[in-house]
């Protein structure tokens, strides 16, 4: 129902159309992404960060730094990237090397696809924006 829906309407078939075009974007994550976050491609990196739940949020208290977690947000659209993030990191190179830079330098496997998660949301919202297919060499790190 929701791809026939998607498909009547011109704008959003373009969408889907430009979300389909990056690895490790399917149908039904270009069908959540349509459907819950329609902001997608007109708000700022920053703000689609916290709105899909992908910012760090500081535990802290007085004295006390705390440990940053995620949190908040939309949590469907937030585990849609996070499995179109596992399958990019095995099918984007653009993905999978940010991904290995960061377990290179120490960073806990959860941290670097939650970073990776933001970045593919990043894309994500470029692409949106500028109305333009995924290009590797356009969209690299």
């Amino acid at each position: 129902a929701i791809a026939l829906a998607i498909e009547a309407e011109p704008e959003m078939a373009e969408r889907r159309n430009l979300l389909l075009s990056v690895p490790g974007i399917d149908e039904t994550t270009a069908a959540i992404l349509i459907a819950e976050l329609p902001e997608l491609g007109s708000i700022d990196d920053k703000k689609l960060a916290a709105l899909i739940g992908g910012a760090p949020i500081a535990y802290d208290s007085g004295m006390m730094r705390g440990q940053r977690h995620i949190g908040g947000g939309r949590t469907t659209v937030r585990c849609a990237l996070y499995m179109a993030t596992l399958s990019a990191i095995r099918c984007s190179t653009t993905i999978k090397i940010f991904y290995t830079r960061l377990r290179d330098a120490g960073k806990p496997p959860k941290v670097a696809i939650v970073a990776a998660m933001r970045k593919l949301a990043t894309i994500l919202n470029t692409i949106l924006r500028r109305r333009t297919p995924w290009t590797s060499q356009q969209h690299g790190c």
